[in-house]
């Protein structure tokens, strides 16, 4: 059998009998890139996704069963609005501090918190008397569905080869919103067998077995364990995916000091990243929760009838999920840039034509009318949700392995103002404009824009196909 010799430094002297010949070092992003895809990556992006699934579920059972609940604790839907947004603020806190808790302790174990954070915090709301009990109870969710979202988009990112990075990356981004389809399923017999206190510890208990299959099966990158000086546990790592024993150095970054200090989020070599992303991250929030979670209500005032609009938003949904796959491939062919700029001005577009057509319309819409606004909603749905799975392709490239969960904790931390924005000023927006929805969509248009920073702002993108090294399939 040949046996492939590496490179020596230039002058090294004849090697003699017995002593071996010592690899090339090299990180382990460019070892694993140029291995096949093994199955230890494949289960530990399948986990990722498992508990991503479970974060949806958990997530969206408050939604699905609000009515039952409201009726339960003797209230208005508006003062239950309260304990609705409570998890969105705790998200973005558990996005953020969860990220950093990943970078300091490990992806691993801060996925493995997280989930029970977010489990127990499900069981809890069971026990929920009012309003008040259930906001602090999603609190307590939110904080662990924002971990677990950072820390599983980075786990899974690390242990991907990189001609697969994106496309898993964008594809983890949709386990969220299909664990609410899950739950959407299940719940009706659920609530009608055990009533949505029980409905509520079924699913709680069901998450927590999720982090025993954590703990067994997921395992820290090696470069994650090489950017924290352990080398012996890297190697160790590595041999689940690797099958030459390759010396695996640190990751090289361009943002790397020159000192080897560790570069956090907010070092100065992030400026522009951190500037673009957080401001198209808030962007597309805000168009992303302007259209989802007023459409309803837009479109009624406008002359659809309730099962029309409803229709409409379930298009998008559809949509969202397709294109947050689509746009792994097409970040990984084309590059971050020309995609996220393509998603921003097409969006743009479709907004104003919708805005337009919604303004034509004087009364009760034509069937030809209705077909062409689900479309438009659809389109919109798609290009929004293609953005923001590329923005987690974009930070899971571009953060060094150093503060990579925080990187994308921050991302979702900014995305959250967006999308508490929208959820709070949407309605005002449609009714400032006295039967015009033109200050509605203006400030989503605006955000359709800003989305660009992205493209633009952002100095730091994943490149297209061409321009990467080949690896084999």
């Amino acid at each position: 059998m040949a046996t492939r010799l590496w490179p020596f430094a230039a002058g090294a002297g004849r090697i003699a009998p017995g002593e071996g010949i010592r690899p090339m070092a090299t990180t382990f992003n460019e070892a694993i890139s140029r291995a096949p895809l093994k199955a230890f990556s494949i289960a530990t992006f399948a986990i990722c996704m498992l508990v991503l699934i479970a974060d949806g579920m958990d997530a969206q059972i408050l939604g699905i069963v609000a009515p039952i609940v409201i009726a339960d604790f003797e209230t208005t839907g508006g003062m239950f609005g309260w304990a609705m947004g409570a998890a969105l603020v705790g998200f973005g806190i558990g996005s953020w501090g969860g990220g950093w808790l990943g970078d300091t302790i490990g992806r691993r174990w801060s996925l493995a918190l997280a989930t029970v954070v977010f489990s127990l915090g499900t069981i809890g709301a069971s026990w929920s008397e009012g309003v008040w009990d259930m906001a602090a109870w999603r609190i307590m969710s939110g904080l662990g569905f924002g971990s677990a979202y950072a820390n599983a988009i980075t786990l899974a990112g690390e242990w991907l080869p990189e001609r697969w990075r994106s496309v898993g990356v964008t594809t983890l981004s949709v386990g969220t919103p299909a664990g609410g389809l899950v739950v959407a399923s299940l719940a009706p017999t659920m609530v009608e067998a055990f009533g949505w206190r029980g409905t509520f510890v079924a699913i709680g208990v069901a998450t927590l077995a999720v982090v025993v299959i954590i703990l067994a099966l997921l395992r820290d990158s090696p470069s994650f364990l090489l950017a924290r000086g352990k080398p012996e546990e890297a190697q160790r790592a590595a041999r689940r995916v690797l099958d030459e024993n390759i010396s695996l150095e640190p990751e090289r970054h361009h943002s790397d000091r020159a000192d080897g200090s560790v570069t956090g989020v907010f070092d100065p070599a992030n400026k522009r990243l951190n500037i673009g992303l957080g401001i198209a991250f808030a962007a597309a929030t805000l168009v992303a929760y302007g259209i989802l979670n007023w459409s309803t209500t837009f479109l009624t005032a406008k002359g659809f009838a309730f099962d029309e609009a409803s229709y409409a938003v379930a298009v998008g949904g559809m949509t969202s999920i397709a294109a947050s796959i689509a746009a792994g491939l097409l970040v990984q062919r084309f590059g971050s840039r020309i995609v996220l700029a393509s998603f921003s001005f097409g969006l743009l577009a479709t907004l104003i034509v919708l805005a337009l057509l919604l303004e034509s319309n004087p009364g009760t819409p034509s069937d030809d009318e209705m077909l062409a606004v689900v479309v438009l909603i659809g389109l919109a749905a798609a290009l929004f949700s293609g953005s923001i799975a590329s923005f987690y392709a974009l930070m899971t490239y571009a953060y060094p392995s150093s503060c990579r969960s925080a990187g994308i904790g921050f991302g979702i931390f900014v995305g959250r103002v967006g999308a508490i924005a929208a959820s709070v000023g949407g309605g005002w927006l449609i009714g400032v404009g006295e039967g015009s929805l033109l200050p509605f969509f203006g400030v989503l248009c605006v955000g359709a824009v800003l989305i660009s920073s992205a493209a633009f702002v952002n100095d730091r993108h994943v490149p297209p196909a061409g321009k990467r090294a080949t690896a084999p399939a």
